[in-house]
């Protein structure tokens, strides 16, 4: 994990519950006091973010001992111990919110993921699943980690990673008097020799224009199954295809039956929910 992408975000989070000092354990905690703690998974689920806690009770207290007991990734079952951290009592009280703020995110993301991948893998072995820049704001770098360890990949980090041809595009270049064809040869014309371009579309009818494009990828965005399915169909492996929209637990399976190459899920960091993990003095 490179920690220079998430120290600053790691020291503001602190900052946030001590700014001004801590009221109660500035008065009731010894400084001299030193003690273990466990962090514990209360649920099942798939844990992440156990360097991030570890950088986060090491912020407070550089001399903390951190003994992990599990990896990133590891699919636990509740009631699971871990890892331990030892250290100043008064430090590692301070910084428990923290820490495990991030990490019940993560793992959540981590373990929705996992429930996403189970679900693709009983009808297509080889179609991933990929999140989106669909983030919390200064979280990303962390949150499309969490994806990974879940077993997803992915999509773009940024803008810059490749050309996303998408509607308001599409739109503005009708503007322009411009066609699809002439802004793929452009962005190959000017991009650099690795570069990467998808096309998104909504409708069956506008699948052809985009293989006679050359584009790399096509986007099917909120198409119905049927519509998928014909779009495979014609694509015949020309392209990658990626499937978004509406995707849910309940629907990824019957999207990736289609045949698409990629099904990319906004709702594994807009709508996750976090999973139940604690501190526990012990």
């Amino acid at each position: 994990m490179e920690f220079r992408l998430i120290q600053d975000l790691i020291e503001k989070a602190l900052t946030e519950d001590l700014a001004w000092g801590d009221i109660t354990a500035d008065r009731l905690i010894q400084e001299n006091q030193y003690c273990d703690l466990y962090l514990v998974l209360r649920v099942n689920g798939v844990v992440s973010g156990m360097e991030v806690a570890e950088r986060v009770f090491k912020t407070l207290d550089p001399s903390a001992i951190w003994e992990p007991m599990v990896k990133d990734g590891d699919v636990l079952e509740a009631d699971t111990v871990i890892a331990r951290v030892s250290g100043k009592a008064i430090k590692l009280v301070q910084a428990e919110r923290t820490a495990l703020n991030f990490m019940q995110r993560l793992s959540g993301i981590s373990t929705m993921t996992h429930q996403y991948v189970s679900e693709v893998r009983k009808v297509n072995a080889k179609c991933r699943i990929t999140g989106t820049r669909k983030t919390t704001p200064g979280h990303r770098y962390l949150e499309k980690y969490a994806i990974r360890m879940g077993g997803g990949h992915n999509h773009r980090f940024s803008l810059a990673d490749m050309a996303m041809i998408k509607d308001n595009h599409l739109a503005l270049l009708a503007q322009q008097g411009k066609t699809l064809g002439y802004a793929v040869q452009k962005l190959r014309d000017e991009g650099p020799h690795s570069l990467k371009i998808e096309v998104e579309v909504d409708r069956l009818d506008q699948v052809q224009e985009v293989i006679d494009s050359r584009a790399d990828v096509i986007l099917l965005d909120n198409m119905s199954l049927e519509d998928m399915t014909a779009a495979v169909k014609l694509i015949d492996r020309r392209l990658l295809v990626e499937a978004s929209g509406g995707v849910t637990i309940e629907r990824v399976a019957p999207i990736a039956a289609t045949g698409v190459d990629i099904i990319s899920v906004g709702g594994l960091t807009h709508s996750v929910k976090s999973i139940d993990i604690g501190l526990d003095y012990r």
